[in-house]
């Protein structure tokens, strides 16, 4: 996904005139894919109402791009071995990002300019903490029915001495009902099959011969039943146990081998019913999101741009696209292009207190400036 870099300048004699040379300066060394960025005028206010604001709008923004990070995050984690679908998911006002916000155009239906910023700011507020509190609750609906479907279906890989014996075995692999005789269950290693043939007969008394039968393999080992009386069961598992024979803790019970599998059947039914519209509500909900995080980075873009360069207003936001092997010669040239507007001329890296402005020390330039990152993802 890209990174933006979201600036604004004072006006020249015109708006249009501080496009054009920054457009120029930039775009003909392919050092990034420039947009005009239109904020519409919005209520101004007082300069400490201003102050306080950049402050709050600072806390939101960052807020905002948490949550519309874990609404992605979460989509890329439902999605499971599709997340190469992820990215198609993923829009803004039904368009791919980079188009919403190259072509950003303020929602005032959704946020009316003729309120004040700090309303504004509360309406994003509420929007965003309602859509947080949501994927939290549906997220740990989904998660639930998602854990206790994946512990069922572990206990049926593995290997044979710890998966579940139930998809295996059937009824007539064992005597049952029997006031004294009972089945067992034995891991054998498959080098050691002859050695078992040739003594379980003896490892205790009472076994039955030839009762016992492979019932499965796998890579390692074989299943093999083997019928004894009841009151030789202790005496068989140490015996087998000094032979490297595991004999599995077991008993068949049909009721239980039903309802295991019809649980499995319900939790995956359930999962499938909540699958379908998690997903849309993702969609949708990352979409609210994300616009309302473009919507705060317009605020602070004004906010700042208004504290910094003052009333009446008069300055050009615009939408910057690095070329990634150029970040750093387009953050020279950007310098030389507004270093005038910093009285200390400072280098593009150095940092400068300006009481009232919200800016972290090392992002402050002469210019406005702030980045929309859109990698949202953890893994790669």
């Amino acid at each position: 996904m890209a990174e933006f870099w979201l600036i604004s300048a004072p006006g020249d004699k015109t708006c249009q005139q501080t496009w054009d040379k920054m457009n120029e300066a930039t775009s003909h060394n392919f050092l990034s894919t420039n947009s005009k960025f239109t904020i519409p005028d919005l209520k101004v206010g007082t300069l400490d109402f201003l102050v306080s604001l950049s402050d709050k709008l600072a806390e939101l923004d960052t807020f905002v791009e948490s949550v519309v990070k874990k609404v992605a995050q979460y989509m890329a984690d439902i999605l499971e071995d599709n997340r190469d679908k992820v990215q198609e998911n993923l829009l803004s006002n039904g368009v791919d990002l980079t188009t919403y916000i190259t072509r950003f155009q303020w929602d005032k239906a959704k946020y009316p300019i003729q309120q004040s910023m700090k309303n504004i700011s509360e309406t994003i507020t509420k929007q965003v903490i309602q859509i947080d509190n949501e994927l939290k609750a549906r997220a740990s609906a989904y998660n639930s029915i998602n854990s206790n479907l994946q512990s069922l279906e572990r206990q049926n890989v593995g290997s044979l001495l710890t998966r579940s014996l139930a998809d295996i075995v059937k009824k007539e692999d064992f005597v049952i009902d029997s006031e004294y005789l009972i089945t067992l269950l034995v891991v054998v290693p498959k080098a050691s099959y002859p050695d078992w043939q040739q003594t379980y007969e003896m490892l205790s008394e009472m076994v039955v011969p030839r009762s016992s039968n492979l019932l499965f393999e796998d890579q390692d080992s074989g299943l093999f039943s083997v019928t004894l009386f009841k009151k030789a069961i202790d005496d068989f598992k140490l015996k087998a146990r000094e032979t490297k024979f595991i004999v599995r803790d077991f008993q068949y019970n049909e009721e239980k081998i039903k309802a295991d599998k019809d649980k499995i059947t319900r939790l995956s039914t359930d999962k499938k019913k909540q699958f379908g519209p998690l997903v849309r509500w993702l969609k949708v909900n990352f979409s609210e999101a994300f616009t309302a995080w473009i919507h705060t980075k317009a605020l602070r873009v004004f906010t700042e741009s208004v504290l910094r360069y003052g009333l009446p207003v008069n300055f050009q936001p615009m939408l910057l696209q690095p070329s990634k092997r150029n970040a750093k010669k387009l953050r020279e040239v950007l310098h030389e292009l507004y270093q005038h507007l910093d009285c200390s001329h400072s280098l593009p890296e150095a940092s400068i207190d300006i009481p009232g402005l919200n800016l972290n020390q090392q992002d402050y330039y002469p210019y406005v400036y702030y980045k929309i990152d859109c990698n949202f993802f953890a893994f790669k």
